[in-house]
């Protein structure tokens, strides 16, 4: 049985508060729950493989248990891979001294910057092969984590990331790790792929093997606290981007669809929560269960074409992945409305914001994201951070390349991603 903070997921019958109403049923499944899981989907079932690497340790002071955690591993010296930003919050220092209260080794890793590149995970490991590393913790946001995983594959296996591109390229083992986010953002601490952008042409890699993923995930939603505004608003937008796209793709199923869901019902409304009152750590919590849930049907459905349009934003003009995303996802949306209205549209009921008519779902839903975007002060348009009209014609030429691009709900092409720049313009 899976639980979430959110509990049963019967549908609502207003917009709510985190408190839910309602029930639907179907003939021939007694549980409420799995009947919705059916309802949006032809039966029978498509074959499909669900997978789920890593162990969750939830709560509000869980990041105390870390050194037991891994001394339970079975390991001694330990690489500590974080970025420097976190020191004032105190994050890195807690973890090293329950690692060493456990009586591990510890070595810490500092030095991983937003939007970790080839030179990042290279410099890590330089600095861990000394050591005789026998495990990793990360501790940090997508980036520190997504660099653990990249040293990883390259202190295990030799090579160069890029030797890594793609799924399944490690050919042999990899050490156990642990990671520890402090955002709700990514859910890299879900995933079995590292995103590692290449240091001369800052494009992003996927690189994935199962050996990658966490062996335990820790969700301590008092690390959260600590982020800036602007970080919470923006990591959050990004961990509800998941959870809308991966609902739709093309390689959705229905277990990857329910974690999708769950996260999105934690998301959106708690987002909103903490954006208002970023001390509330009931939200802060539900929003990383949330991210972390989105993470989780990611890893087994994928994404579509508002990441592969962020990554070459990303590259060209150095603008934050999660304002990337929040600018371009409501024009994703509206422009995948024709083939999958029915599934935004199940989405909107979740959280309330239907409105009688699932052909509007997803003008429904791209408003919801712009007037969260604008709640949180951010820039809206890709003229407001930069981006010249000059140049949309090259980011849809990289865009196309990008792989999330082929599980998009509706197929694209390099003319279709040049009208999704142009529309955000």
């Amino acid at each position: 049985m899976i639980e979430t903070l959110a509990g049963p997921s019967p549908k609502p019958s207003l917009r709510n508060n985190g408190t839910m109403h309602g029930s639907t049923s179907t003939p021939g499944l007694a549980n409420p729950g799995l009947a919705r899981l059916f309802q949006t989907e032809p039966w029978p079932l498509a074959p499909f493989d669900f997978h789920t690497p890593t162990r969750v340790i939830f709560g509000p002071g869980s990041l105390k248990s870390l050194g037991e955690l891994a001394r339970e591993l079975g390991e001694s010296r330990v690489l500590l891979v974080t970025d420097p930003g976190l020191e004032a919050a105190g994050h890195p220092q807690k973890a090293s001294a329950s690692l060493e209260e456990a009586g591990l080794k510890v070595f810490l890793f500092d030095e991983v910057e937003q939007n970790p590149t080839s030179r990042h995970v290279d410099n890590g490991v330089r600095f861990a092969k000394p050591h005789g590393i026998d495990l990793i913790v990360s501790v940090g946001g997508g980036s520190a984590m997504d660099c653990a995983k990249g040293i990883n594959f390259v202190l295990t296996n030799g090579g160069t990331m890029t030797d890594y591109r793609g799924f399944g390229k490690a050919t042999k083992p990899m050490l156990p790790s642990i990671g520890v986010p402090t955002t709700a953002g990514t859910g890299s601490e879900a995933q079995s792929y590292a995103l590692i952008a290449d240091e001369h042409t800052h494009m992003k890699m996927a690189c994935g093997d199962r050996k990658a993923a966490f062996q335990v995930a820790i969700l301590d939603p008092e690390l959260t606290v600590s982020q800036p505004a602007r970080v919470t608003a923006l990591t959050g937008i990004d961990a509800l981007s998941h959870a809308l796209e991966s609902y739709v793709t093309t390689a959705r199923n229905p277990l990857s669809q329910m974690f999708a869901r769950e996260g999105w019902k934690l998301l959106e409304v708690n987002l909103e929560k903490v954006l208002h009152d970023p001390s509330n750590l009931e939200a802060r919590g539900a929003m990383q269960m949330g991210a972390f849930l989105a993470g989780t049907a990611i890893e087994n459905s994928m994404l579509g074409v508002c990441h592969a349009c962020a990554n070459p934003l990303t590259a060209h003009y150095g603008i934050t992945h999660g304002l990337a995303i929040g600018i371009m996802l409501p024009h994703v949306v509206r422009f995948n409305a024709s083939a999958v209205s029915a599934l935004y549209g199940d989405l909107a009921e979740e959280v309330g914001l239907r409105n009688g008519q699932p052909e509007s779902a997803a003008e429904t839903l791209a408003e919801r994201i712009t007037g969260l975007m604008r709640m949180a002060g951010l820039p809206r348009t890709l003229g407001e951070v930069g981006v010249s009209p000059g140049i949309v014609t090259l980011l849809a030429e990289e865009a196309a390349q990008q792989w999330t691009a082929r599980f998009n709900p509706r197929a694209v092409d390099e003319a279709d991603i040049l009208g999704l720049f142009r529309a955000a313009l």
